[in-house]
């Protein structure tokens, strides 16, 4: 049940509530709404850029090739551009590899270092993935190969042996690798590069506070006015304008598109996409990548329809489910549906003959990686962030080490109830669109700055079904709401009832006119004077 809360009846209240539940204090109000990149040199300044950039150079006055070793997520392949077009800019000789996800899985592999050997490289350069690669460092060492590491994952109390260590956990892979770039390129050409660092920061899920916020704010508007005809051809192809791009469109709208191929396949149409200068093939590249994460989308619905047979979680605190039905690229999303659904952490796995792959999203309060390295003699490799992980494991073990997550998890204590976290309620008869404009000051959103949701009381009329009666779409005290899946749960829903929302508030734009509009996430019945419904 909610309490009855205090009503919203302002815009300056409604910010000041805003920063107030984000942890925001008003000293700090207006770093938070413009920061600076220059606030953040510390950050930027990380221990070991001295000794790469040194060996860069080096290479780069010898004509060595140097190998940038990206992966095969949105994060690794903007990495590698980054690195690939700015070590390009100052004269090296330079190439991209990025590994195939089923054929070698994530970070350096022999194969990968056997490609580099034969190339005739000495230098490699990694981005997004290293930290954790002991033995694979080892081996380029034995070939060879000096070794450069930038990476953000989780590491492990063994580092790897290496000519340099560039790392942090507080930001993106690709921002990482960013990092190492700006200390030998102008200020001009490091900020131009900011339109991928913002594509891997919001993709890669950061805390979208402090450096993090200033990098996406900056990057985001390099990325609504660039002048790169690969991120161009992907914005048309995705139906976005330039100039209006924000979080949401790169989280749930381009980044998924880059991330499509990776997934499915090879991943370096993606990064042929970011690199290339050639206009048409931009657009071709963009369309295949369109059309690929059609299909990726297709495979993940028909792929959650198996994932939720059987499933029982009780009293379980962790979900794991396996099939030799799925790809290795789609496990990640699986378990994310999951999670979302059941409010638990949940494990995916593609089951393969010897050796399986799996994947792992987590809720808030668990570690997930630290709670696989707890179960670590059942795996063969183990990486990622407290949110999100995979590993490889031997089939055979995949039941005993089930068994041990489950023993793992009995120890944890974390909110299972699901509880949706809302900021409060609005005033619906004083609202209009200059709230909206108001509520954008907040972007770039996502951990840390949630968009932000409000809840409330409304009488419903002028009902209907839309999208093939998927949808509900609706007035709420005389504004225009869309309720997107609720097309079947309330059949007896009538004109001039009335129920509780959750919602974003939001412009609709639609034949070159703008309506605010309330984005409903939930709906429900009311009980007596108070709101009843679980998810709240």
């Amino acid at each position: 049940m909610l309490k009855p809360q205090k009503i919203i009846t302002s815009k300056e209240e409604l910010v000041k509530i805003l920063l107030k539940n984000r942890g925001i204090k008003e000293a700090d109000r207006e770093k938070f709404f413009n920061p600076a990149l220059r606030d953040f040199e510390k950050e930027f300044d990380l221990p070991g850029i001295t000794s790469a950039k040194r060996r860069i150079l080096q290479a780069t006055k010898n004509k060595e090739l140097v190998i940038v070793y990206g992966d095969y997520d949105v994060d690794g392949l903007c990495g590698a551009a980054i690195l690939y077009l700015g070590l390009s800019i100052v004269g090296a000789k330079v190439l991209p590899y990025i590994p195939h996800r089923e054929k070698e899985g994530f970070g350096m592999s022999e194969t990968g270092l056997q490609f580099a050997k034969d190339q005739g490289a000495k230098l490699i350069v990694t981005v997004d993935n290293g930290i954790t690669a002991v033995d694979q460092a080892k081996l380029a060492q034995k070939m060879g190969l000096d070794l450069i590491i930038t990476d953000h994952h989780l590491p492990q109390d063994i580092k790897p042996e290496a000519l340099s260590i560039i790392h942090s956990t507080k930001m993106c892979g690709a921002a990482v690798g960013w990092c190492l770039l700006r200390s030998f390129l102008s200020k001009k050409d490091a900020e131009d590069l900011l339109d991928l660092v913002a594509l891997a920061e919001v993709s890669d899920m950061v805390p979208m506070l402090g450096v993090n916020r200033a990098l996406v704010k900056a990057g985001l508007e390099k990325l609504n006015s660039t002048k790169r005809v690969g991120l161009l051809a992907l914005i048309n192809q995705a139906g976005l304008t330039e100039g209006e791009i924000n979080s949401y469109h790169v989280g749930f709208v381009l980044g998924p598109r880059l991330n499509a191929k990776g997934r499915l396949e090879h991943a370096m149409d993606a990064l042929r996409l970011l690199c290339t200068k050639d206009p048409m093939k931009a657009r071709n590249l963009a369309k295949l990548l369109g059309e690929t994460n059609d299909r990726r989308r297709q495979l993940v619905t028909d792929g959650l329809v198996l994932a939720k047979t059987g499933i029982s979680i009780k009293d379980e605190k962790i979900i794991l489910t396996s099939s030799d039905k799925w790809i290795p690229g789609i496990t990640g999303l699986l378990a994310g549906k999951l999670k979302d659904e059941y409010g638990i952490p949940a494990v995916v796995i593609c089951r393969m003959e010897s050796v399986s792959k799996g994947s792992a999203r987590s809720v808030k309060g668990v570690n997930i990686v630290e709670i696989f390295r707890s179960c670590s003699k059942f795996l063969i490799d183990v990486g990622g962030h407290p949110a999100a992980a995979g590993f490889t494991i031997e089939t055979s073990k995949i039941d005993e080490f089930k068994s041990s997550l489950q023993k793992a998890m009995e120890k944890v204590k974390f909110d299972r109830s699901g509880k949706m976290e809302v900021d409060g309620e609005l005033a619906l008869d004083k609202i209009d669109k200059s709230w909206v404009e108001a509520l954008d000051k907040f972007e770039p959103f996502g951990i840390g700055n949630p968009k932000p949701i409000f809840s409330g009381n409304a009488k419903i009329a002028n009902i209907k079904t839309v999208g093939g009666g998927a949808h509900l779409k609706f007035k709420a005290d005389g504004i225009d709401a869309i309720a997107f899946s609720f097309g079947g749960k309330y059949p007896n829903l009538v004109d001039g009832q009335s129920m509780g929302l959750a919602y974003y508030l939001e412009i609709d734009k639609f034949n070159n006119t703008e309506k605010l509009q309330l984005k409903v996430t939930d709906l429900y019945e009311l009980s007596g004077n108070t709101i009843s419904q679980k998810s709240l």
